[in-house]
């Protein structure tokens, strides 16, 4: 029996060994310089396992399930904050962050609404949703005068109906959608009212017919081999789809509009589950991320504005002097934040997504 019990403990301790030298980060498809992986493993002497997901849904099933198995994850301000709620993540210990000085404040003070004294994240990305279009497709279908800058092109359906005939994305997200047709029809894009909520619901479905396909990654591609002409999807992928066109030397243009009406600003944050299986491990994950170079090489790959202060003098000047990227003050000005639905509401916004996806 001793013999057994000393085996069991022997296999214990080599599970917790093997445990203390790998990292599991859980980050968004698409989302970082994979060179910077590497030079993790190469600093440091642990073994980084990297997962991609392409939805905030995707991650809080496993978040809220519990015992997801990974050290760091990146969840978006609205979902982190209902996540902290739920006990699903440990607070940071900032002895073990060095590279917390290198934090932007500008972004600290707005991610402290999801985040209160960003106590559980930091900030590792931002930007804003709008409208990536295939500028000579779209103008030969709907003439020079194309709003390409506005909600309009989107969801009137008239201008919708012409497009399909160059493919049209939209995110597979509903915190999203749901809050720009608000927007568009003059609503707080922030309303927790399901009779506002409602509202959006009509708008959509009047538009969903035309879309080609609601997914939240595959438009970087599509848009970029002139696949599609229209996606509604985040500033740093519609950049990339312009820089892969262009790369490609393939004659498409691509163009990222913050729309005129006013835009979503999100906010991706790195945090630590509760229950992680190395949180000693996901804190130089989080410290080697807030280097100010590691930090810049990242915007530099994905083409998204960061929370880091110190990065900003190791940007490319077509990051750090993209105003799509880094806009300027009256874009600021204009730009929109969302909180989190209650539990009831939640569930009427899932309902309402479901039937606009499904046409029923």
């Amino acid at each position: 029996m001793k013999k057994m019990m000393l085996s069991t403990v022997a296999i214990v301790a080599l599970t917790g060994a093997a445990l203390a030298d790998e990292v599991r980060v859980y980050n968004w498809s698409d989302y970082i310089d994979e060179e910077l992986l590497t030079k993790f493993e190469e600093e440091t002497g642990l073994d980084l396992i990297y997962d991609v997901f392409d939805s905030n849904e995707v991650l809080e099933t496993k978040m809220l399930a519990g015992s997801s198995g990974y050290d760091v994850v990146v969840p978006s301000g609205t979902f982190l904050q209902r996540q902290i709620s739920a006990g699903a993540f440990q607070k940071l210990d900032v002895s073990q962050l060095p590279n917390a000085e290198n934090l932007w404040d500008v972004v600290e003070a707005r991610t402290a609404q999801y985040d209160p004294d960003n106590a559980y994240s930091i900030n590792y990305m931002w930007g804003t949703t709008g409208i990536g279009v295939n500028v000579g497709k779209v103008q030969e279908i709907l003439g020079a005068d194309a709003p390409l800058g506005s909600l309009e092109l989107i969801f009137n359906p008239a201008n919708m109906e012409k497009l399909q005939a160059c493919g049209v994305h939209f995110l597979d997200a509903p915190t999203e959608m749901i809050p720009a047709a608000l927007k568009f029809i003059g609503e707080d894009p922030d309303s927790h009212d399901p009779e506002v909520i409602a509202k959006a619901e009509p708008i959509l479905t009047g538009v969903a017919p035309y879309v080609q396909k609601f997914h939240s990654s595959e438009y970087i591609n599509a848009l970029a081999n002139g696949d599609i002409c229209v996606a509604f999807g985040w500033s740093g992928d519609i950049l990339q789809a312009r820089d892969r066109a262009a790369e490609a030397e393939n004659g498409v243009e691509i163009a990222y509009n913050a729309p005129s009406e006013g835009a979503l600003m999100w906010f991706d944050q790195m945090a630590i589950p509760a229950d992680a299986p190395n949180p000693e491990g996901a804190h130089k994950f989080l410290n080697f991320i807030m280097d100010a170079q590691n930090m810049a090489q990242a915007s530099n790959y994905v083409y998204y504005a960061n929370g880091n202060a110190a990065s900003k003098e190791f940007l490319v000047e077509d990051v750090i002097g993209d105003p799509a990227i880094y806009p300027d003050e009256a874009t600021l000005k204009n730009l929109y934040t969302t909180t989190p639905y209650p539990a009831r509401v939640q569930r009427t916004v899932t309902r309402m997504w479901t039937k606009v996806k499904s046409g029923t």
